[in-house]
């Protein structure tokens, strides 16, 4: 990159994301941030999903790779973790580790025209075949990161005493923590296996992924800032070891129409809205778990019979189990003795839901884009965190009194039907705590609003890619 073309010429930029449409969705936010600002962005995933994608804004170049074939996946049905059963995820690893290949003649042909050749490769946590390849062609790779939250819980890069005594870092890794972090219940710490361990189709764990992206990389943006993640944002900046450049945190359009991974009727949708009209202001609790790790049966029944025992209006977007008959869903009888809550198992707009004037809180499993969703509109929350990321970020949000989590099983992490009613009144009911919760809501609804703040932030970022040349 010369000096002409840093200061000043658009930069050509490849994004590279995880398929899942929790990474896909934000990190098109941001290719279209870029792609506003004149740059030229490709953004790199497999046919289906990029089918799936809402409708651009902005001129973003999608570049369709096709995922190759793994026994025991379907041949063209698999491509998003949307798509894939967790008893199948480690196949669809497999398959996504495949994706090297044509990436590989992607950026070759790209790097033999230098009316092409990229400036940068943005290769989210886990795409470490796009960083080890952008670095074989000398292209500089920044690493994308979801959140601070689960580094500064999970993990932390190990150091040594050299020949002097002094403490220096070895190779950077994400290595699990030998104690379990403070607040962390027992069955989260045990789910770390899950990032830890080796999976057998694929041969690398999830860690060994993130490790390898974070190694061939110049610096790290991350979808979040010191503002959202106060404790965390310093702690995981030290972790990391390379530059941290925050991103801010890509709120969506709130225009309700953008979507990926799922469609629902339109009467459906009309009779969601219709039904949400006739509700009194903030009388309603919006309940939406996420569409990747569905709960086991006997929880969606506790979940239900909670909802039950609260006795708060609720519109509830559930997900059903895979092989489960749509009568077996709920407990018996539960829609009859519920009449003023709706349950919808199709598809929703939930950034309309989120914007209409009956909701008032949010319970939900804690995911990033949900977070950012749901303060957006400022409403406080009911937390019930299923995976990953979701425990940190949720431990996070209820420091800063922004709603509850429902009491869980320190062992397995079951609930029942009596915390997620407890949960829920206080955050609706009671009117002494809601007060605080509606107030922090409110708080942190004037950070993720604040567009100018995170188009700079996305400034920033541009700046500092327009910094770094090659070494």
């Amino acid at each position: 990159m010369d000096a002409a073309r840093s200061s000043s010429s658009p930069l050509r930029i490849v994004i590279c994301p995880w398929l899942a449409f929790g990474h896909m969705l934000p990190y098109l936010e941001l290719a279209e941030r870029l792609a506003s600002r004149g740059h030229r962005v490709s953004f790199v995933s497999t046919p289906r999903n990029l089918a799936r994608l809402p409708p651009r804004r902005h001129a973003v170049d999608l570049v369709s790779l096709p995922l190759p074939r793994v026994e025991g996946l379907p041949d063209d049905a698999a491509e998003s973790t949307n798509d894939v059963p967790p008893n199948k995820r480690d196949l669809h690893w497999k398959a996504f580790d495949g994706l090297a290949v044509p990436f590989a003649e992607f950026l070759a042909a790209a790097c033999a025209d230098e009316d092409r050749r990229p400036d940068w490769i943005l290769a989210d946590t886990f795409v470490h075949w796009a960083a080890a390849i952008a670095l074989q062609h000398e292209v500089p790779c920044a690493m994308l990161l979801p959140s601070a939250a689960m580094i500064a819980a999970c993990w932390h890069r190990p150091s040594s005493l050299d020949e002097h005594g002094e403490q220096t870092r070895r190779s950077i890794v994400f290595e699990e923590p030998a104690e379990r972090p403070e607040g962390m219940l027992h069955y989260e710490w045990e789910k770390r296996a899950h990032f830890f361990g080796t999976r057998s189709a694929s041969g690398m764990s999830t860690a060994q992924r993130a490790s390898l992206t974070l190694q061939r990389c110049k610096l790290v943006a991350m979808r979040s800032c010191p503002e959202w993640e106060p404790e965390a944002f310093p702690v995981a900046a030290a972790l990391l070891g390379k530059p941290l450049v925050p991103l801010g945190l890509l709120p969506p359009s709130p225009d309700g129409a953008r979507r990926g991974g799922g469609g629902g009727g339109d009467d459906e949708v009309d009779a969601t809205v219709r039904w949400l009209d006739a509700q009194p202001p903030g009388s309603v609790v919006y309940v939406a778990l996420g569409s990747e790790v569905p709960l086991p049966m006997a929880l969606v029944h506790e979940l239900a019979l909670g909802l039950e025992l609260a006795g708060t209006r609720f519109l509830w977007a559930l997900r059903k189990p895979s092989g489960v008959d749509d009568a077996d869903v709920l407990p018996l009888g539960f829609q009859e003795r519920t009449r003023h809550g709706l349950v919808t198992m199709g598809w929703v707009p939930q950034m309309s839901i989120l914007a209409h004037g009956a909701v008032g809180a949010f319970l939900t499993h804690c995911g990033r884009n949900s977070l950012v969703e749901g303060l957006l509109f400022g409403h406080p929350l009911v937390m019930l965190p299923i995976v990953g990321d979701q425990g940190p970020n949720a431990r996070a949000m209820e420091r800063r009194k922004v709603g509850l989590q429902v009491a869980r099983d320190d062992k397995d992490g079951s609930f029942d039907r009596h915390g997620v009613a407890a949960a829920v009144r206080a955050v609706m009911l009671v009117e002494e705590d809601r007060k605080v919760f509606v107030a922090n809501a409110l708080e942190m609804q004037a950070l993720v609003a604040n567009k100018q703040r995170h188009e700079a932030y996305v400034d920033e970022f541009i700046h500092q890619l327009r910094s770094y040349t090659l070494q």
